[in-house]
């Protein structure tokens, strides 16, 4: 039986749908696991990504329990699947990727850290999420392309920004006065070109999980 992979802004479905064998269904929602547990077939295996929070009414921590319950194995990395993943991990949901280690670890406790602004129609990113942001900077620092003292600021600004707002060009904008010129144009060129997207590393790695588990 093919797992069922909720899906969204984070990986394109389509790439998706050529590394691992599922039945992509859009961005999990309020009562979406129930349709699924209340099919002829219920699938025994479901990853959590993206979840709508914004449009309509989040999936709860109970949903999952439901499914645990009936004896379904439940993934969560990226967005809202890492979020519900420490939620539930002490009762069986498994947790992957960089960011669910962030939020489980505490070292990450806002959730507004996975929101993203997307089309409804494409799918397709409209901001950044800020823990994509976080990741990126650490990796300019890491790098040696910039201090911790600009990355810290660098996420300062980026926070003060409701988070449809949130793209690494304003926040570079905003720190342009800031920032001496060549200091500002090395991290620009490090975060067009060298930064990693974690959301889309941690979605992977949950395909990679729920098409070969233990």
């Amino acid at each position: 039986m093919r797992p069922v992979v909720f899906l969204g802004p984070s990986l394109d479905p389509a790439e998706a749908a050529g590394l691992c064998d599922a039945e992509y269904l859009p961005p999990v929602g309020r009562g979406d696991i129930d349709a699924l547990l209340g099919r002829e077939r219920p699938p025994d295996r479901i990853g959590i990504v993206d979840g709508a929070f914004f449009q309509r009414l989040s999936i709860s921590p109970k949903e999952v329990l439901c499914a645990l319950d009936r004896g379904v194995r439940v993934w969560g990395a990226a967005s809202m699947g890492a979020l519900r993943a420490v939620e539930c991990a002490p009762y069986g949901m498994v947790g992957v990727g960089r960011i669910y280690a962030e939020y489980a670890a505490g070292r990450i406790e806002a959730d507004d850290e996975v929101a993203i602004a997307y089309d409804p129609d494409t799918g397709r990113p409209v901001s950044e999420p800020l823990v994509n942001l976080r990741f990126a900077v650490a990796d300019a620092v890491a790098a040696g392309t910039t201090t911790r003292i600009v990355a810290d600021r660098f996420l300062a600004v980026a926070k003060e920004l409701y988070f449809p707002q949130r793209r690494t060009g304003t926040v570079l904008a905003l720190l342009a006065d800031e920032l001496a010129p060549a200091e500002h144009t090395a991290l620009a060129e490090h975060l067009r070109t060298r930064a990693p997207d974690t959301k889309r590393e941690d979605a992977l790695e949950l395909l990679r999980a729920i098409g070969d588990p233990a």
